[in-house]
């Protein structure tokens, strides 16, 4: 396997060589602690959900009020049983506002004001990594996912962080390279890729180590350098994209509707484009109007993947149309990770038949469940890190008649052949 390069020193990363896991404990009960050290309620089970509901990465939490209010209502039916005690399950959701610092600072609130049990996050390195920087500074489980593994567990070295009390689930860049490198073979191009990476977390790492993942493709990648979050000029890039038959990168969705608008208007056409991060939504497809046919990106969650809830027994399906019938909006990827979230956490919580930290990360050191968005075991792949479950991931194109209305069709499951496609790649233009 090759190795991985850290997205902050750029030195190599043998996936082999990975720290030992180490369990710390704390006191806790159920219902946690509450401000002033008051028991925030017995017979209560705590959990903090930390995402972007509003700001650049607002898509991201789209799905966030629809999952929170159908968990509710489920657990007000079915109280979740710890220790033999059927319990009650209340939900304090904070918006880390796409911003790293307010991630941070609510992570914080929710530990030291709210008393939750455990801390729950979403969406792309910026958020999650300073909530479990939280969670392992106060010793409360954190369970995260919506961030390729490596920036998310390689944060200041080449080493992945030793952490204690911080579980992901999610694909890793690895996955996605194979991926992508499937749909570029399916295109007739000259070999060369123009890399939009910007410099977050995200686009550190896909910057360090998408050259050696897809190089077996024989696709040379030019990357002209990290540009910072909220560009408004892409005229130096799409310069150097120019006759490079294939587009890749993962800008935040507001950046890449700015870049592929210059794009057009300056004549860049490459043959293919996969697109990560930004080209996750309908609502930023459909922002691009009919010159967002055909563009591709990385399908994490998909209706007519072949998985279902372990709490509500709802298909992938099944989960997408009532999502639709309930909000009047296109399904969403995040919809199914939000909802899986709650499923990792009550299944650790009556694994471990407690709410001690202690008990529930070493629940969630061997957990194994089956969820909406795959089948989740933790400390089975030496591959990756300890605290580290890694998802399904396949690939996509955005399809439209009208240039309004989009439709996200699987196009390659080389990595997943049981998730079904639902045609083949087409190029662009």
């Amino acid at each position: 396997m090759k190795s991985l390069r850290s997205s902050t020193t750029g030195r190599a990363l043998v996936l082999g060589a990975l720290t030992t896991l180490t369990l710390a404990g704390c006191g806790g009960t159920v219902g946690g602690g509450g401000e002033d050290g008051d028991e925030a309620g017995a017979g209560t089970l705590t959990l903090g959900y930390v995402s972007p509901q509003t700001g650049p990465l607002a898509a991201f939490g789209e799905a966030d009020s629809f999952v929170v209010e159908q968990m509710e209502a489920y657990f007000a039916d079915n109280p979740v049983e710890v220790g033999g005690e059927e319990v009650d399950v209340e939900i304090v959701v904070r918006d880390a506002q796409s911003d790293s610092n307010r991630a941070g600072e609510v992570a914080a609130e929710l530990i030291n004001d709210d008393g939750v049990d455990l801390v729950l996050a979403s969406s792309t390195p910026d958020i999650v990594n300073p909530v479990s920087e939280q969670c392992e500074a106060n010793a409360v489980p954190c369970i995260t996912t919506v961030a390729p593994w490596q920036p998310f567990a390689i944060r200041d070295g080449a080493e992945p962080a030793d952490l204690s009390y911080s579980y992901h689930f999610f694909w890793g860049l690895e996955d996605v390279a194979a991926v992508y490198a499937d749909m570029w073979q399916q295109v007739d191009t000259n070999g060369e890729a123009g890399g939009l990476f910007p410099n977050d977390p995200d686009g550190e790492a896909w910057s360090a180590n998408f050259p050696a993942l897809t190089e077996d493709s024989g696709v040379t990648i030019d990357d002209p350098g990290l540009y910072p979050n909220g560009t408004q000029d892409f005229s130096s890039q799409v310069s150097d994209f120019q006759g490079k038959d294939i587009l890749l990168g993962v800008p935040i969705p507001p950046d890449f509707t700015t870049f592929w608008r210059q794009a057009q208007q300056q004549g860049y056409q490459p043959r293919i484009a996969t697109i990560g991060k930004a080209l996750l939504f309908p609502s930023s497809v459909e922002a691009l109007g009919e010159i967002g046919d055909n563009l591709g990106t990385e399908v994490w969650w998909h209706p007519t993947a072949p998985f279902a809830s372990s709490l509500t027994d709802q298909s992938s399906q099944e989960l997408a149309d009532a999502y639709e019938e309930e909000t009047g909006g296109q399904w969403t990827q995040p919809l199914g990770f939000s909802h899986a979230l709650f499923e990792v956490a009550v299944a650790a919580v009556e694994e471990a038949g407690s709410t001690e930290p202690e008990a529930v990360t070493e629940a969630l050191s061997s957990l194994q469940v089956s969820t909406v968005v795959g089948d989740l075991a933790w400390g089975a792949d030496e591959n990756v890190p300890p605290y580290v479950a890694k998802t399904p991931v396949t690939g996509g194109q955005w399809r439209t008649d009208d240039g309004e209305s989009f439709e996200l069709v699987v196009v390659s499951n080389t990595l997943q052949p049981e998730i079904p496609t639902g045609g083949s790649v087409e190029p662009l233009g």
